[in-house]
């Protein structure tokens, strides 16, 4: 690869991490986007970011669609790219910003998954409160669906983010902004069980120190694929079907609205930077408010 071209999206990239303090997930992301942007320039001759047009970008598209990729892919590869090009503008080492009007392909509007409150109670009842490993399985479904927090969250929830004499959590979202996330009895209750007999025991089994809440059967930190997979896991078992743990996040904010909550509250226990990002729960909501409608009205 061209090192005039590659130079720049190191640089890019490691902004990424240090400025704004992207998370490994997305700087990888960009990095396998911008990846494949440069190999598109290649195949065309092109050594130098100044040399890329409008024109080139509106081939790029067609490039990827005749590659076959999904609109939403296509999507994200194009928003990885302008914002690449905002970064060079910014920078100083291109005039012209040739993405700055670039078209991202229109969406399929697709709504969240959720879960009705029925289905919430028998996933979080699946685990087996008998074993360490149940005990810290049913502290994690529940305080997902106690707190709405993203699995990334979870897992880098440390001891002391907790206070439970406020019953509340210290979280570092995206980006490293903080907020507070509230608990409930429930949860608190199982969180505690946990920290006094789930994750004693499965510490003995390592010899790492570790401030991390939860950990594995081998007293090591939970990553974010281990608890898609514990979610995942009884999902499958009690509801037959897969589930991600951000269906619980969705189910969180979509019962609260559903229950009366303000909409700038939940954006806040969210942690959404827009409240635009939270709307999508008016839309769930009201989607809710068809199926039983539908269900209950004689003429429906």
């Amino acid at each position: 690869m061209s090192e005039k071209l590659t130079g720049m999206v190191d640089e890019f990239l490691r902004q990424l991490r240090v400025i704004r303090k992207a998370s490994e997930h997305t700087v990888r992301a960009y990095a396998r986007d911008l990846a494949d942007f440069v190999s598109f320039l290649e195949t065309e001759g092109i050594d130098g970011w100044g040399q890329v047009t409008r024109n080139v970008l509106r081939h790029y598209l067609n490039w990827l669609f005749a590659k076959g990729y999904e609109r939403r892919s296509i999507a994200r590869k194009l928003s990885s790219v302008r914002s690449f090009f905002n970064f060079l503008a910014r920078m100083g080492h291109i005039s012209v910003n040739p993405a700055i009007d670039l078209r991202q392909p229109r969406l399929p509007q697709r709504l969240p998954t959720t879960l009705e409150v029925s289905e919430v109670e028998l996933l979080l009842s699946a685990p087996n409160p008998s074993t360490p490993r149940g005990i810290r399985d049913k502290a994690i479904l529940e305080l997902l669906y106690a707190t709405g927090l993203r699995v990334s969250e979870v897992a880098n929830l440390r001891l002391n983010d907790i206070d439970f004499a406020e019953k509340l959590l210290k979280v570092r979202g995206k980006g490293g902004k903080e907020r507070v996330a509230l608990l409930h009895d429930e949860a608190l209750q199982w969180l505690e069980r946990y920290l006094a007999e789930g994750r004693p025991a499965l510490l003995r089994r390592s010899k790492q120190l570790t401030d991390k809440v939860f950990v594995s059967q081998k007293g090591t930190p939970l990553t974010v694929r281990q608890i898609h997979r514990i979610v995942d896991g009884y999902a499958r078992k009690v509801l037959g079907r897969r589930l991600s743990p951000h269906a619980l996040r969705h189910s969180f904010a979509t019962h609260l609205l559903e229950g009366g909550a303000d909409l700038r509250v939940i954006q806040e226990l969210l942690g959404h930077s827009s409240l635009a990002a939270t709307q999508i729960y008016t839309r769930l909501s009201r989607t809710h408010l068809r199926r039983v409608y539908e269900k209950a009205h004689p003429r429906s």
